[in-house]
């Protein structure tokens, strides 16, 4: 696990099978953020892709160091590890005192972070979360965004949820935020902005673009009912977390007498290696 350095912000984009968006992605995280002067790095996680994006990615590493790839291995049963996992993993590795999250579709627009990171340290918040509400959702599929209307609605009546576009993975957030995220545990990343308010955090929300997919292919093709049901049940999951969640009121250390070893085995739950960076 990477510690903090002296960079500020680190970009995390889950990517699976991304081959006709990442380099057009990297020109928008690089334009964004260059001219702010932020110390950043750009870390693509690569979901076991089967497609070029792991090779577009090293291609494009040469010109641009603060680009970073982090690639998962194919689990048994194939397909990816889940934006889940891939959010975990991206997190563990991530090096700046903020992380901001994105898409690899080039839905999110990255020249919305700046005013994202103005906002946060304007507002004093621990997390400013992506809201499209007011933009155009041309692109999306239509089951998309059906069953997106199913799930704030379950979210605001079974867990208070106020966010009004928890399905925009544009956000960023303290780097104690995405560490604490149970995000070993598959769809959560679907709950992260309720998460972090359920954890004491200040949780705001800001008016960002939302455009249609740039190259591939969606990833939602399934039926309104295979999506909506197990979001649905996993409400109940993040309910049952809250009411279960406990926070240390005080925490001291005791001087130590003898220097002691300990190994931590954290989990990740699928292999990985870094290319570079």
């Amino acid at each position: 696990m990477e510690g903090p350095t002296d960079t500020t912000l680190s970009v995390v984009a889950p990517a699976h099978n991304e081959e006709g968006n990442v380099e057009a992605l990297v020109k928008a995280v690089g334009d964004a953020l260059t001219p702010t002067g932020i110390p950043f790095e750009f870390l693509i996680v690569d979901d076991a892709s089967t497609d070029q994006t792991a090779a577009r990615v090293q291609d494009l590493q040469a010109a641009h160091p603060w680009l970073r790839l982090i690639s998962l291995g194919r689990p048994a049963a194939g397909g990816g590890n889940g934006q889940s996992i891939a959010f975990k993993v991206g997190f563990a590795r991530a090096r700046g005192a903020l992380i901001a999250v994105l898409d690899a579709d080039l839905q999110n627009d990255p020249a919305d972070l700046p005013a994202m990171l103005e906002l946060m340290q304007a507002e004093n918040a621990d997390f400013v979360q992506g809201d499209r509400s007011a933009a155009r959702r041309q692109g999306d599929a239509w089951v998309r965004q059906v069953t997106s209307v199913i799930g704030r609605m379950s979210r605001r009546i079974i867990l208070g949820d106020q966010v009004r576009d928890t399905g925009c993975s544009l956000r960023v957030m303290k780097r104690e935020i995405a560490l604490r995220l149970p995000l070993e545990f598959k769809g959560m990343h679907r709950f992260i902005p309720v998460t972090a308010s359920q954890m004491g955090y200040k949780v705001i929300q800001m008016p960002v673009s939302h455009h249609p997919r740039h190259a591939g292919e969606t990833k939602y093709g399934m039926g309104i009912l295979p999506r909506a049901i197990p979001g649905f049940i996993d409400c109940f999951a993040v309910r049952w977390m809250r009411a279960r969640r406990r926070h240390p009121v005080s925490v001291t250390e005791a001087p130590m007498e003898a220097e002691v070893e300990v190994s931590i085995d954290v989990g990740l739950g699928a292999p990985l290696r870094e290319h570079g960076g």
